[in-house]
């Protein structure tokens, strides 16, 4: 019996797009930081942003890394950090590298919504089933982009990667969901939008999947084997009783 559905997020449910190659992003960050009397040009910051991400990987000897954006500008800030950003007040300093990891994603930020019916079946499924997320990502952005799509509260739990230092496929993060869920392997189905993270990780613990052919992801990985590929999101529901009606007939 199915009992609860689990979601990725970006390019699942959102359609976003963010770019952290521009120019204006790093001079954004600059210009703020100026005013916390750090004085890294935009070019240092954008050197910066990228080594210690780079560094965090590798350090972390996961085989599928996740970086941590609030440490990452927390060493970029000591860094650059002067008299005038020491005398700042503690509450501030305490603050300052979330604060300057959430402008980061907000200058890098050009879209953000939903896919179209996305609420509407979600809504309708969750009559049903548990809603559960396991997406790759920055806690601190991910949890306050559901909030702006209007999908705050939908999803218990909400996994994601940042909080644990690596990615997925990683089976672990499968393996917390369902921990959390208190469900097993065969009472849940994933649903994603890259063949090889969501798809492939589900197929590793032999959980059920629906591929949602979006326009992002991986959409080659031919290992991966998803039980049913849609490509409107309001297609879901359909799905996810056809795997349900097939699992009933095997038994």
């Amino acid at each position: 019996m199915i009992r609860g559905l689990i979601f990725d997020i970006n390019g699942t449910l959102t359609d976003i797009l963010t770019d952290e190659e521009q120019n204006d992003l790093y001079r954004v960050v600059s210009n703020f930081l100026l005013y916390q009397g750090i004085s890294l040009s935009a070019a240092e910051v954008r050197q910066l942003y990228f080594d210690i991400n780079k560094r965090q990987r590798y350090d972390s000897q996961e085989e599928f890394p996740e970086f941590n954006a609030v440490d990452l500008f927390a060493e970029l800030i000591e860094q650059g950090a002067s008299d005038y950003t020491a005398r700042l007040s503690k509450k501030k300093l305490k603050l300052l590298p979330e604060i300057t990891a959430e402008l980061f994603r907000a200058a890098s930020l050009l879209q953000l919504k939903l896919y179209p019916n996305v609420k509407k079946t979600l809504k309708k499924l969750r009559k049903k089933y548990r809603l559960a997320a396991v997406s790759d990502g920055q806690a601190l952005w991910a949890k306050a982009e559901l909030n702006a799509v209007g999908l705050a509260g939908f999803f218990d739990p909400l996994l994601i990667s940042s909080d644990y230092g690596y990615r997925k496929p990683d089976s672990r993060l499968f393996k917390k969901a369902l921990k959390k869920m208190n469900l097993s392997a065969d009472e849940v189905i994933f649903i994603g939008n890259d063949l090889y993270r969501d798809i492939y990780g589900a197929n590793e613990l032999e959980i059920k999947s629906i591929f949602f052919k979006s326009n992002q992801g991986d959409h080659t990985y031919t290992s991966a084997r998803p039980d049913r590929t849609i490509s409107r999101f309001e297609d879901l529901a359909e799905a996810v009783q056809a795997l349900e009606s097939k699992k009933k007939t095997k038994k």
